[in-house]
């Protein structure tokens, strides 16, 4: 009982952490958890009235961790920027968790005053688990679940897919001219490879030090500096290896068509991306990747073979 009492406790402030940091974007599913928060407080507060009238007042400082086989949580409510269906998930675990546990310890408990409360609480603990899965339908119905899914979406955007799309852009685009200007002033597809290697990895890491670094998130709301730095940068490294590792075949012509055909395909690529998540339109993000890499790539093939 000392383990359970323990537990709650710490469900208890796992969910108000959860709705406080949900509250200004999700404010639907804020409101569940902060529900769940204090049905837990209550169950913590029946488990400890029994404890007191059975035992004594001292409580046993018993944790998860002092017991065998118990189910361990990983930490994960201490990443800011949590995805709210693995909010949503996590909070289904921790109910079906503790259910359990609360059946499995109803079953060994031979006293029945103590076996009745376990009984409820893994009752209780399986009614949470379905109204994590109603509160989804509900809000669905009610029309929140599609306003909360849209700012999950802008956020993924705003945090994975811009500076993703701004590291492939600038890697595809600026490593062309002088990886094709190497190309075919030395028609040596090795020393082309080097090129596009050296100038992928340098555009990948000076993009992926300036996205994290010029801004925090906190004001922009863009989230986390180090995962937008890391889709920067290895989408600028992609975006210009693309294009250079086709060199590492040692026949050059060979090499330089395929070479040719991935820009065609990373130019197009690049401009469906625009208009799919950052709602660009068509003619726009075609003008402005296709015609402008493309000008790029005349401009490296023309200085090479001039």
């Amino acid at each position: 009982m000392a383990l359970a009492i323990a537990a709650e406790e710490e469900d208890s402030r796992i969910y108000a952490l959860y709705a406080r940091r949900l509250r200004e974007n999700y404010p639907a599913t804020a409101r569940m958890f902060e529900s769940m928060a204090e049905e837990e407080n209550a169950h913590r507060s029946r488990l400890t009235e029994l404890y007191r009238a059975r035992y004594c007042d001292i409580i046993l400082p018993i944790r998860r961790e002092h017991v065998a086989d118990f189910f361990v949580r990983r930490p994960v409510w201490l990443i800011e920027t949590l995805p709210l269906e693995r909010i949503r998930a996590e909070a289904a675990a921790m109910e079906r968790e503790a259910e359990t546990f609360y059946r499995r310890a109803a079953e060994r408990t031979t006293d029945a005053q103590v076996r009745a409360l376990l009984g409820d609480l893994a009752a209780a603990e399986a009614r949470h688990e379905l109204a994590v899965a109603a509160m989804r339908e509900e809000l669905a119905a009610s029309g929140a679940a599609s306003e909360e899914d849209l700012v999950a979406r802008r956020q993924f955007i705003l945090t994975w897919v811009q500076p993703g799309l701004a590291g492939l852009m600038d890697g595809s685009v600026s490593t062309l001219a002088p990886i094709f200007a190497t190309a075919f002033a030395t028609q040596d597809p090795w020393t082309t490879f080097l090129v596009g290697l050296s100038a992928s990895v340098g555009a990948g890491i000076s993009m992926g030090f300036t996205e994290a670094a010029h801004d925090d998130g906190k004001l922009s709301g863009r989230g986390s500096p180090v995962k937008r730095g890391l889709a920067s940068g290895v989408m600028t490294a992609i975006g210009g290896l693309g294009h250079a590792l086709p060199y590492l075949i040692p026949h050059f012509w060979t090499a330089t068509a395929i070479a040719l055909a991935v820009v065609f395909v990373e130019l197009w690529a690049i401009a469906w991306i625009q208009n799919r998540y950052m709602e660009t339109p068509w003619r726009r993000a075609v003008f402005q990747v296709v015609l402008g890499g493309s000008l790029v790539l005349a401009a490296g093939i023309l200085i090479g073979g001039g």
